[in-house]
This record gives C-alpha cells, sequence and structure tokens, in this order.
C-alpha cells in the first residue's frame, strides 16, 4: 500500500530516459499510483535503475489499436499522465493530449522535451549540456578556460523533472477545484532559464560579470571555492557572510591583513592562492575536526562511495540499500504523512495484470488484449 501526501494520485507514465523517470520516482516516492508503459520486449529491468523504483510497469505494443485504446482508458482515471517524447510522437501513436482530453477532460498531461513543443529547435536532438547552454546556465559554470557541464543536473533533472512534477502537481490542484485538465509544456531549456532568475537578477544589478569564475558564487571568491588538502582530498567553503568570514580566518589560523579586503574582486586571486597553502597544510579529517559543525560553512568533497557513510547522512538516514543497491531516500520529508520507496525497479511488465485490475480492467479485457498481442 502506498504512503505519502500523494497516497491515492494517479498517474500514467510512458516510458522514457533522463527526467522522465526521475519525475516519476519523486512522485511515487511521494505516495502516487504510477503505472509505466514500458514498449513490449524492451528489455528486463535492473535493480541499478534507481529512477525507476516504486512504479508498476506494464508492457505493450503502442503499434497494436488495443493497447492504444488500453492506453486511453487508462487515461479515463487517471489524474495526470506524462510522456517525454519527441513533438508529435503521441499524437501519432492516437494518444496525444486532443484525443486524451475528450476522454477525459480533468486530464493533467505533462510534455516532457529539451526544447518545449515550439520554437526553432523544438523537432531537434539534445541533451542536457544543448539544453542548458541556450539558458546562460552552462556558460556561467566551469573553469576560466572553458564551460564545464554539471552533470546532468540542471537540465534533465532540475530544469526538467522537478518542474515537471511541479507543474503536474499544481495542474492537478486546479483541475480539482475547476474540472479543467490542460497541457503542460515542460521544456528543460525553459526550466534552466527559470533556474537562473537570481543570477539574470545580479547581472542587470551590475554584481555579476561574463567571465567564469570572477563571480561571488562560481568560484571566483577566494571565500566561495574548494581547496585540495595535505591527503590530496578536497573541502569546500562558503564563508560569505563577514562573521563567518572572519571565523574561517580564525580556524585557518590566518592573520594577513590583507584577507580584510574580502569584498575586493582585485584581491580574489592572490587570496586564493594564500588561502590555498594554508588549506594544503592539513589533511581533509583534519579540517573536519577543525571545521564540520561550525558557522564557516564548511562540507568535505565527498565521492558517491563516501557520501552514504558521512555521519550526518546517516543520522538522517540520507541513504537507504534495497536489494544490496545504495541509493538516496524520498525526499522532502513530511511530518504527517512521510513518503516512502514503493518498490524496487520494476521488470519491463511485471504488473501487466495486477496494474490494470486496479486500474478498472477487467479479467476479460486483459485476457483480450493478451490474446491478441498487445501486452
Amino acid at each position: 500500500m502506498s504512503q505519502g501526501p500523494l497516497s491515492g494520485l494517479k498517474v500514467l507514465e510512458f516510458a522514457g530516459i533522463g527526467p522522465g523517470p526521475f519525475c516519476g520516482m519523486l512522485l511515487s516516492d511521494l505516495g502516487a499510483d504510477v503505472v509505466r508503459i514500458d514498449r513490449k520486449g524492451g528489455g528486463r529491468g535492473s535493480k541499478t535503475d534507481i529512477t525507476s523504483r516504486g512504479r508498476r510497469s506494464v508492457a505493450m505494443d503502442l503499434k497494436s489499436p488495443a493497447a492504444v485504446e488500453a492506453c486511453l482508458k487508462l487515461m479515463e482515471t487517471a489524474d495526470a499522465v506524462f510522456e517525454g517524447f519527441r513533438p508529435g510522437v503521441m499524437e501519432r501513436l492516437g494518444l496525444g493530449p486532443e484525443v486524451a482530453l475528450k476522454r477525459n477532460p480533468k486530464l493533467v498531461y505533462g510534455r516532457m522535451t529539451g526544447w518545449g513543443q515550439t520554437g526553432p529547435y523544438a523537432n531537434a536532438a539534445g541533451h542536457d549540456m544543448n539544453y542548458i547552454a541556450i539558458s546562460g546556465a552552462l556558460g556561467a559554470i566551469g573553469t576560466a578556460e572553458k564551460p564545464i557541464p554539471p552533470l546532468n543536473l540542471v537540465g534533465d533533472f532540475g530544469g526538467g523533472a522537478l518542474y515537471l512534477a511541479f507543474g503536474l502537481l499544481a495542474g492537478v490542484i486546479h483541475a480539482r477545484s475547476s474540472g479543467q485538465g490542460q497541457v503542460i509544456d515542460c521544456a528543460m531549456s525553459d526550466g534552466a532559464a527559470s533556474l537562473m532568475s537570481m543570477f539574470y537578477g545580479f547581472k542587470a544589478a551590475g554584481a555579476w560579470t561574463e567571465t567564469r569564475r570572477s563571480n561571488l558564487l562560481d568560484g571566483g571568491a577566494h571565500f566561495y571555492d574548494t581547496y585540495q588538502c595535505a591527503d590530496g582530498e578536497w573541502i569546500a567553503i562558503g564563508s560569505i557572510e563577514p562573521q563567518f568570514y572572519a571565523l574561517l580566518l580564525e580556524k585557518t589560523g590566518i592573520t594577513d591583513p590583507a584577507f580584510k579586503a574580502q569584498m575586493d574582486r582585485t584581491q580574489w586571486p592572490a587570496l586564493r592562492e594564500k588561502l590555498a597553502v594554508a588549506i594544503a597544510g592539513k589533511t581533509r579529517d583534519e579540517w573536519c575536526d577543525i571545521m564540520a559543525g561550525t558557522d564557516v560553512c564548511f562540507g568535505p568533497v565527498l565521492s558517491l562511495e563516501e557520501a552514504p557513510k558521512h555521519a550526518h547522512n546517516v543520522a538522517r538516514q540520507t541513504f537507504v540499500e534495497i536489494d544490496g543497491v545504495i541509493q538516496p531516500a524520498p525526499a522532502p520529508r513530511f511530518s504527517a504523512t512521510p513518503g516512502a520507496i514503493a518498490g524496487p525497479p520494476p521488470a519491463i511488465g511485471a504488473h501487466n495484470r495486477a496494474a490494470l485490475e486496479g486500474w478498472g480492467f477487467s479479467a476479460a479485457d486483459i485476457g483480450a488484449l493478451e490474446a491478441g498481442g498487445a501486452l
């Protein structure tokens, strides 16, 4: 039985890659009943496919009219549906929003793409890096020499999956109060631009330059950067506020009067070199002993292997282990309706009968789909 603040919400997911599965995971972790339509014959699934956890898989041949009709029937009782194909694909399958909303006027239909449903790039292929490139985000991240992709966190997951989940839930709230469903056009390029709002504000105020590593939050400031320790490991320092900066100088034993010019950008490169020398004098563990838990604004830079074992993450149970796979626990946390991982990543088609029965299909309906090769 699902639990969490979204318990009772019915979501139909058309399997895709990247941000789509992550959106489905987020909704499932918070209690939504997410049924995923997988491609028939599309593999068996894997326990390491973490973003596929917590939903039921129905494998269908969407070239079959019977399968298309079954999907439309599922949409009739769904609160929301989402897909991540290029514009026009769902229409060609007979599963586009116009058809779906006729069957269920309250349906919220989410469309996840990199470029959006309209615009000159709408039908072009792309990946996270391309989408965040036109938002201004990629150009602001990296070394002085070149932009560097910040994994695929800004486009796929931040500007994509999170905005899709937010949009779907906002649409459901509106549908429940008005009876009116709608289409959510979620473009990763739009989401990445939205995530850059504060920095566009900084630029308008004259507080942000277009040169990477010359600004307050891009590693330009000596007090907001990463530093290598004596053992080759790294720590992150974020001592922006004056009282935190003063504590940083105290903890590092720095008395050089040049550091009083904290906000003098012309001094940042020289001060970074001096701070780097001080940090390099001790190991990461030694700096943890000195700074961890203080107001320096400090954190050790951990690997994927180390992070789940960190004392803070252990205390908060930030990571869990399922079937031998370490993975992040559901977030955020709710006091009255805590979320939970509904189950491991499913094998493709593992819930053909159970999921369809749970959403109102009769045994005869399911038998006919199986007999016709639609399932």
